[in-house]
């Protein structure tokens, strides 16, 4: 006899999709001005907001449009317009790509992905959240529908307030009133407002490996009274908001109580596949990531790192002392990293580090660099638990 207690069909994963507007994670359109005025705003606000942020600007061009409507080249280059799909131009101070793409909701964000704020003109496109500027001559009135969440107002001289329908629709809201020329203050209050949705911390103890040249599991050896698993697990614990260790699918069973497992989901793929695991299962937080192999580190060092974290960037890292590349198991992962991993796991690369050294991130000079040893053989083991004064296996 069939039952009816079978799980619901289900064609496509059920996975968590990170929290992104149209261009990115943290957007603001700009509307109720005219689009010069919009812009002009944008070239006042970037000197004092890009020295901390990555800042993209989302505009459309009238003139081109004007020009292709009257049969001309509408902005594309000869090589676009002979049918090149793509044309990459080295700049020399940067370099430029244009595309012949249809640049959908997916596509946009793609390509923004490594921006940590993404301006809009409003007049032209929807953003998650928006900034209003007061001006007669472009009134909001028959625009509500786009004043989802609004978050600042601007006043020109000698206005005030918002006008009564503004009011109205905000009814039950008070939102900030700043002056228009105040560009010092509006900078503040956007680095201010990006700060306030700086993603969480998670902890993730990396103790997913074959521990093939220790011969035995290194997360389960004692150099502090616990398995260094449950001790790199409480340092975190000091820093993030909780802890989870990453490990095989036939590691859970034998992880003391007490800790949270976080079973590989990319298998076969070392230190990155535990990483990825950990981004797919809350692609909206950031990851502090340790390796269970690091017995002489400490949670003032941990901490030092949480307190120069660049949410801006795509990772905070420790500098290695003894090649001076980023040390990605004692790294802060940004919500952004997922799709470089991604990108560079695409191109057939497993190595974290290599993302980190292609990628724009933090890189901090370790308070202490001894404590970023690996122990990765059975003689590091005891050499290590000699400079310990430990006596435990």
């Amino acid at each position: 006899m069939p039952t009816n207690d079978h799980q619901p069909y289900r064609k496509h994963a059920a996975l968590a999709r990170p929290t992104v507007g149209e261009f990115g994670r943290q957007e603001l359109a700009i509307l109720g001005a005219p689009c010069g005025k919009i812009k002009e705003l944008t070239a006042r606000l970037l000197p004092l907001l890009s020295p901390a942020l990555r800042v993209a600007y989302v505009d459309a061009d009238h003139a081109a449009g004007d020009d292709a409507a009257e049969g001309g080249a509408g902005g594309a280059s000869p090589i676009l317009l002979a049918g090149a799909s793509a044309e990459v131009t080295d700049k020399i101070t940067f370099r430029r790509l244009d595309q012949r793409r249809e640049l959908d909701a997916f596509a946009q964000r793609e390509l923004l992905t490594h921006e940590s704020l993404v301006l809009v003109n409003g007049n032209h496109f929807r953003a998650r959240q928006q900034v209003i500027i007061l001006d007669p001559a472009k009134p909001l009135d028959r625009k509500l529908d786009r004043l989802t969440d609004v978050q600042l107002i601007l006043l020109p001289e000698g206005v005030t307030e918002a006008p009564g329908y503004l009011q109205d629709h905000f009814a039950g809201r008070t939102i900030p009133l700043l002056p228009l020329a105040d560009t010092s203050a509006i900078a503040g209050f956007i680095r201010q407002w990006w700060l306030a949705a700086l993603p969480p911390l998670r902890g993730l103890v990396l103790a997913g490996g074959q521990s093939q040249r220790m011969q035995t599991d290194k997360g389960r050896l004692r150099y502090h009274g616990a398995e260094q698993r449950e001790h790199a697990a409480a340092l975190l614990a000091r820093v993030c908001t909780d802890v989870h260790v990453s490990c095989r699918p036939d590691q859970v069973a034998d992880l003391p109580a007490g800790l949270l497992p976080l079973p590989d989901r990319f298998l076969g793929l070392g230190p990155v596949g535990g990483i990825l695991s950990a981004l797919q299962t809350d692609p909206d937080a950031a990851w502090l990531v340790v390796a269970c192999d690091l017995p002489f580190l400490s949670a003032a060092t941990l901490q030092h790192l949480v307190a120069h974290r660049n949410g801006s960037k795509v990772a905070t890292a420790f500098q290695s002392p003894d090649n001076g590349f980023p040390e990605p198991l004692i790294t802060i992962w940004e919500p952004q990293s997922y799709g470089v991993l991604l990108r560079f796991l695409a191109l057939g690369y497993s190595c974290p580090r290599k993302a980190l050294i292609n990628s724009d991130i933090e890189l901090l000079p370790a308070p202490d660099p001894r404590e970023l040893r690996n122990i990765n053989t059975p003689e590091e083991a005891a050499q290590a638990r000699q400079e310990l004064g430990s006596s435990e296996i």
